[in-house]
């Protein structure tokens, strides 16, 4: 066993006051202790994928010069020589900012360090990844699971030697993916693929149903017929026919009353006055008499105009009925036109005719 890569317990004293970080807790430094030995032990018995996990574990828990310089030496031996030169850097690093106290008690690690960087890094495979023109904006690009920033494409970056799975998404689109192998020393650049999102399918259309056929079985609805339009108003000639004629019928009413009252008054008149009435004196007549024929002569004269006036009216309605125009009769359901005709007072000295109807 090569004595710079055992982490004896006196090393390990030298190591945790010589280390740059954080002094560890007491139960990640037994832990750590634990898998460097037995990452150690894998090493050497050529189980390189198992004994390099384990230091690099030991190294995250409680990291120390020792395990990083052991971490490197396991990972060139299992031929991960782009890893091991990057542990080998970084522990030339940390020596470098170590007193001179500190590192003259490396001893020969600092030495073989700078040995196997110098053997490895020429042999280091690198690969150049890029997109093509024109790919969308966001699309992601990983190697080994692992995301590339835009800065890290098209440059040839180191790798380790085999196997590498790199892939493409663009925004919304599918995951290409390509596995490619990288020997020792070799170079190489990729162009990737990029699967595109599929265009959205326009939603299809909606069937309308035809309209169906009418079932001649069926029963059809019976039409309501129209309503009936309003008759038009009565014309304004027969509204004064019908007013003419209500006249005049009143103004017969009046006449007969009034001369039924003459003939009652006449025969008050032939008890007080005699026959002297007849001549007209009237200084042969008392009180009574001369008020009868006073009223009867009053009574007298509204007879003659009652009947007067009563055959003009209905000689009036008879011309206008009879030279109405004929028209349609009346519409169902019209209320009928009416007049009534009458007197409305009969008094001593006269009588008040009046007439109402609806048109």
């Amino acid at each position: 066993m090569t004595p710079w890569l055992r982490r004896s317990p006196p090393l390990l004293a030298v190591l945790g006051s010589l280390s740059l970080a954080a002094p560890a807790r007491a139960q990640d430094a037994a832990a750590a202790e634990e898998l460097f030995n037995r990452g150690l032990a894998d090493m050497e018995a050529g189980r390189y994928e198992t004994g390099c996990k384990a230091l690099a574990e030991s190294e995250q828990l409680d990291p120390q010069p020792g395990t990083l310089f052991t971490l490197a030496m396991c990972e060139a031996r299992w031929g991960r020589i782009a890893t091991a030169v990057t542990h080998l850097g970084n522990y030339l690093s940390w020596v470098d900012r170590m007193t001179p106290a500190l590192r003259a008690r490396q001893g020969e690690r600092p030495s073989a360090a700078r040995v196997e960087r110098d053997r490895l890094s020429p042999r280091v495979p690198r690969l150049a990844l890029s997109l093509p023109p024109g790919a969308p904006a966001g699309t992601v690009v990983t190697r080994d699971g692992n995301r590339l920033g835009a800065a890290a494409l098209g440059v040839a970056l180191p790798v380790d030697p085999g196997e590498h799975r790199v892939s493409t998404q663009a925004p919304g689109g599918p995951i290409w993916e390509q596995r490619i192998t990288i020997v020792e020393g070799e170079t190489k650049t990729l162009t990737l693929e990029i699967k595109e999102a599929p265009p959205s399918e326009a939603p299809a259309p909606t069937p309308v149903p035809a309209p169906s056929a009418p079932d001649p079985l069926a029963q059809q609805p019976t039409p309501t017929p129209p309503a009936p339009e309003p008759a038009p108003p009565p014309a304004g000639r027969r509204t004064a026919m019908y007013v003419a004629g209500g006249v005049g019928a009143a103004g017969v009413v009046v006449g007969g009353l009034m001369g039924a009252l003459v003939l009652g008054k006449k025969s008050i008149v032939d008890q007080h006055c005699g026959s002297a009435i007849g001549a007209g004196d009237e200084k042969a007549c008392d009180a009574t008499g001369i008020d009868a024929a006073k009223s009867g002569n009053t009574m007298a004269l509204v007879s003659t105009i009652g009947f007067g006036v009563g055959l003009a009216g209905l000689g009036a309605a008879a011309v206008l009925y009879l030279t109405e125009p004929k028209a349609a009769g009346p519409a169902i359901g019209a209320a009928p036109t009416w007049v009534s005709a009458g007197v409305l007072q009969v008094g001593p000295t006269g009588a008040v005719l009046g007439a109402r109807g609806s048109f």
